[in-house]
């Protein structure tokens, strides 16, 4: 079964068809900048030349990177204010001309390393992080999606942690792989005094990377694996809830 999926973020925007039945793209992904400033027209527009680039006829599946709540967003850390309270998927459906399927991003990165990645079969406390620009979070109980944990606006030594601990952070503070580590060892640190996991799934860009920092985490309890999905996940997951649509 084929569907679709765009993965909107604070950098890049990328879409690509999907195969269900292997929980991969079945075509190379296209992806354009995210603009800057990333205000609801110019980020629809992006989207649009996304979607049409495949010549897209059925329901599409989008990520957002902040909360979503009834197909509205509600904050907007990584992108324009002006997404604060809109109905995005009437705005991105009134541009397609096509159903609209709306989701956090992590979330959906999370749904789809669940169904077909690192999570799969793993029951009890599963937490998915994606370290890009900023944070992402999802948060599992028993494979059930907690949604919009939103966990990078914790506070981590006095800021919000994905300005501590993201792989922006890293490129911004032109920090060693030893030096990010120690910040993301404090940051899963906290969550695991807050949530206690059994896994912690860590994906988004660096996870390419993983051998270059995982090893070097040493203050968790639980399991931390890379995401088998990669930067990927989130256009899967999107396109995941898409085919709900129909």
């Amino acid at each position: 079964m084929k569907s679709f999926g765009v993965d909107i973020g604070g950098s890049g925007i990328k879409g690509a068809p999907v195969d269900l039945a292997r929980g991969d793209l079945s075509a190379e992904r296209m992806k354009v900048l995210t603009p800057h400033p990333a205000a609801p027209p110019a980020v629809v527009d992006a989207v649009c030349q996304v979607v049409e680039h495949f010549g897209r006829r059925g329901p599409v599946g989008i990520t957002f990177p902040g909360v979503v709540v009834d197909g509205h967003t509600l904050t907007a850390a990584n992108v324009d204010s002006g997404w604060v309270g809109t109905d995005a998927v009437d705005l991105f459906a009134q541009a397609l001309g096509l159903p609209v399927a709306l989701l956090n991003d992590a979330d959906a990165a999370g749904v789809a390393e669940m169904a077909y990645g690192a999570g799969r079969g793993r029951g009890g406390v599963v937490l998915m992080l994606t370290f890009g620009t900023g944070i992402g979070s999802a948060l599992f109980v028993d494979g059930v999606l907690v949604p919009n944990t939103e966990l990078g606006h914790l506070e981590l030594g006095g800021k919000d942690a994905e300005r501590r601990a993201s792989s922006a952070a890293k490129e911004r503070h032109d920090l060693s792989w030893a030096k990010w580590a120690e910040r993301v060892d404090a940051y899963l640190a906290h969550l695991e005094g807050l949530f206690s996991p059994q896994t912690v799934i860590v994906g988004g860009g660096v996870s390419r990377k993983h051998d270059r920092f995982l090893p070097l985490l040493t203050r968790r309890r639980a399991e931390v694996v890379p995401a088998q999905l990669l930067n990927n996940a989130g256009i899967v997951g999107a396109a995941m809830a898409a085919a709900k649509l129909r």
